[in-house]
């Protein structure tokens, strides 16, 4: 068996062709603010990539760059700003923050309405009781999308999710349960793993270790959806080793390629759909 690779940097081509298309007809754009606290080079190539899909499907992103040693109260008065600005639908605090600033507070601090990224307590609990107007993460969300590319039925499959974060593992968790998937979450606690991936029509590594999943791991067919990217001597590399998951998988996602680009998509599809909320309320 060779598996088919889902090619994320394709289905989001997609997905920002028809928004570029859906945001032309608006004669306002949608404004999305980004605000990066600190000096870290990855949340900074994260930042411009971001900045230019926004640009290339018409939404005016606005950046706000803040020292490293920004007060929490200065922090949380710019949110406060944005939360009253009607020209601003989704605001995104580009983690991990500075260790002296409490990033839950912060989060808490953005209106609902305007968190694209679905962090947020309210969006995180309408997941749970399937709100259509709550926010659904970006990662999570784009995992979503890539499995309907595979046009297999969902409901009744076994899902194993490895890695249990509050912004990827939890949440696509409850996502696949809301898809009537039986979801098994593991963790670093848990016993066994490789017998219970081994059970998985649905295996999502989401760990953040390099070449963690290997091919004992995977039952034959399996669809296979790697979220980690890790920076190695040998260049990138997912937590899914990708010739294992090429042998005996039906479908696996590349590192990179597969649900990085699926996330910025998914990104400019909740703000997008901020914007409409917002202007019909």
């Amino acid at each position: 068996m060779t598996a088919q690779i889902l090619d994320g940097r394709n289905l989001a081509t997609g997905i920002r062709q028809q928004l570029k298309e859906k945001i032309a007809q608006h004669r306002q754009k949608p404004g999305l603010a980004v605000i990066l606290a600190g000096n870290n080079p990855a949340s900074e190539i994260y930042i411009r990539s971001k900045q230019k899909a926004c640009r290339e499907v018409g939404i005016n992103a606005q950046t706000f760059l803040l020292p490293e040693n920004v007060t929490e109260q200065e922090l949380l008065s710019l949110i406060e700003q944005l939360n009253l600005n009607p020209e601003i639908n989704g605001i995104l605090v580009q983690l991990p923050l500075p260790t002296h600033l409490n990033e839950k507070n912060i989060l808490e601090n953005i209106s609902p309405q305007k968190d694209v990224d679905g962090f947020h307590p309210y969006n995180a609990g309408g997941i749970l009781q399937k709100r259509p107007e709550a926010f659904t993460p970006c990662t999570p969300k784009g995992i979503l999308r890539l499995l309907d590319a595979t046009r297999c039925k969902l409901s009744g499959l076994n899902a194993v999710v490895v890695g249990r974060s509050q912004i990827v593992g939890m949440p696509t968790a409850h996502l696949l349960l809301n898809h009537n998937c039986t979801v098994t979450i593991t963790h670093s606690h848990t016993r066994d793993l490789k017998a219970l991936c081994r059970t998985a029509d649905i295996l999502v590594a989401a760990v953040g270790k390099a070449e963690f999943i290997t091919q004992d791991c995977i039952k034959p067919g399996a669809i296979v959806i790697d979220v980690g990217i890790n920076r190695t001597e040998h260049g990138l590399k997912g937590d899914v080793k990708f010739a294992d998951a090429l042998a005996v998988a039906s479908y696996i996602t590349p590192v990179p390629g597969g649900v990085g680009p699926m996330t910025i998509a998914m990104l400019l599809e909740n703000t997008y759909e901020a914007f409409l909320k917002q202007q019909h309320s």
